[in-house]
């Protein structure tokens, strides 16, 4: 088969199409024959030799995807051959067959496409543990999101919106906000051109947000405790200013602050399976619903990976960065 490999650490010019073996289903695992995969952070930060793969994950990149069931290990009987899944994978994504333990393996939502559900998984899966499990973000409360326009922060903008939840995006460009409010953004802040701390108090009568999902890092780490209300919740998921921060903590002893954060790629299967058991429950009828959508940006030929993570990180993008296998 064909797959995506990196000849080293370093940038989008490491990335190469290379030949490997189609790997055997084992004991309740799928083979899926991959139609699409999504591109994400994370890839690039692996392809940088930021984030190596798990001890037991494979070294192709790729942490979702979607395609056709064509074997199945002893104990994966949840599906059929043939049937379509989407799935979270610990890697090996960017190829043309991919492993999938049962427990990841999830249905494709009704009246979405291939393309279109293996934008979820990931995202999805990130978003409701952050927002909803680690952030407790409940009805009638304030959302903060850094980066709308985003994968993650398109589907965070849907989610907290569809628990009636007053959410509020930072994104960069007039195009952006625009796309963060057709999402269902009540308040768009245009980080290159406003200071996101004044219009979030502004905003709230300076009262603060309850939940603040950030993938910034750095300075916005103490920045975030300014606009955090009381006993509000910071999740953080991602560092692409750093994870190095100086914080005045009186901010979260006087206001009783939480400060959490999760990475999904290195926790046991188990753990994985129980967030997907939730989202099954929970998520997908409101993706079936429509309130919930996974927004394309762009789609890539396998072959076109170096230019899918060039679009990556120029940051250009709004929704999902998608490679088509099949």
């Amino acid at each position: 088969m064909l797959e995506i490999r990196f000849s080293g650490a370093g940038g989008p010019e490491v990335i190469a199409v290379a030949e490997g073996l189609i790997p055997v289903p084992g004991p309740n695992q799928y083979l899926v024959k991959v139609a699409y995969a999504g591109v994400n952070r994370p890839d690039c930060l692996q392809r940088a030799g930021a984030y190596p793969p798990p001890p037991d994950a494979p070294e192709v990149p790729g942490l979702e995807v979607s395609g056709l069931i064509v074997a199945a290990g002893e104990g994966a009987t949840a599906f059929s051959i043939g049937e379509p899944v989407c799935a979270l994978v610990a890697g090996g994504g960017y190829a043309q067959y991919a492993l999938v333990d049962a427990p990841l393996a999830m249905p494709i939502p009704m009246g979405l496409s291939l393309l279109e559900a293996a934008a979820l998984p990931e995202n999805v899966l990130t978003v409701y543990d952050n927002v909803v499990t680690r952030g407790r973000l409940a009805r009638g409360e304030r959302f903060l999101v850094h980066g709308g326009a985003s994968g993650i922060g398109s589907i965070a903008i849907q989610m907290a919106k569809s628990m009636g939840t007053r959410v509020m995006a930072t994104a960069r460009g007039p195009e952006k906000i625009a796309f963060c409010r057709t999402l269902g953004a009540d308040i768009a802040i245009d980080y290159a051109s406003e200071d996101f701390v004044e219009r979030t108090l502004a905003e709230t009568g300076k009262q603060g947000v309850d939940v603040i999902l950030d993938m910034v890092g750095g300075d916005y780490i103490a920045r975030n405790l300014r606009v955090l209300g009381i006993e509000g919740r910071l999740v953080l998921i991602a560092f692409l200013k750093g994870s190095v921060a100086e914080i005045d903590f009186r901010h979260l002893m006087i206001r009783r602050q939480t400060i959490t954060g999760s990475t999904l790629r290195p926790r046991s299967l188990a753990l994985k399976a129980a967030i997907v058991e939730r989202v099954l429950c929970e998520i997908w009828p409101k993706v079936e619903a429509g309130s919930i959508r996974p927004q394309i940006d762009h789609v890539f030929a396998l072959h076109e990976a170096r230019a899918a993570h060039e679009r990556m990180e120029s940051n250009a993008h709004m929704g999902k960065i998608m490679l088509k296998i099949a």
